[in-house]
């Protein structure tokens, strides 16, 4: 077991948590209240500080629900933080819900059901991401004239494999 320090910086921040055994992520939660407008980019502040060890970083991952229920994404999943920052962790979050032409939007919140779309309401308290401890090897780069004697190449480049829809 690894031990990461965790500080409340904010009145409202909650400690993540695992929700069940044997779960991968702890979930983290929203410390204050945010309004997200489609196609609207917003930071999502957990109320909270880490102190990582040396060697390792948290990985900011999507919690699936949110992402099948509704259009919030991670917009840089999965986000690292490193053992170095000591600032509030937050969660930066997009609304991809398409733009209304004139029309009156919804709202909807993180419990909404059945892919709504509109302005989103993240409640303080919603569990907005998980977070995932992982090793993180330094590595050292030793500049060769080639790659090529190292192994053999796969062949192709991008997209090289398909999309396992080719007979």
């Amino acid at each position: 077991m690894v031990k990461v320090r965790i500080e409340k910086c904010r009145e409202h921040a909650r400690i993540p948590f695992y929700a069940r055994p044997g779960d991968a992520g702890m979930d983290v939660c929203a410390a204050e209240e945010l309004f997200l407008a489609p196609g609207e980019t917003g930071i999502l502040w957990t109320g909270l500080k880490l102190a990582i060890p040396e060697g390792y970083e948290i990985q900011v991952r999507p919690r699936s629900g949110l992402s099948f229920n509704t259009p919030l994404r991670i917009s840089n999943a999965p986000g690292t933080i490193d053992s170095g920052y000591r600032d509030e962790l937050g969660v930066i979050m997009t609304n991809t819900s398409p733009k209304a032409d004139g029309v009156e939007e919804e709202t909807f919140t993180v419990d909404s059901k059945g892919k709504r779309k509109g302005i989103c309401h993240i409640r303080q308290g919603d569990r907005i991401a998980q977070l995932v401890l992982a090793r993180v090897p330094r590595m050292e780069l030793v500049e060769v004239p080639s790659v090529a004697e190292f192994g053999s190449g796969r062949g192709g480049g991008f997209g090289s494999t398909g999309t396992g829809h080719e007979v």
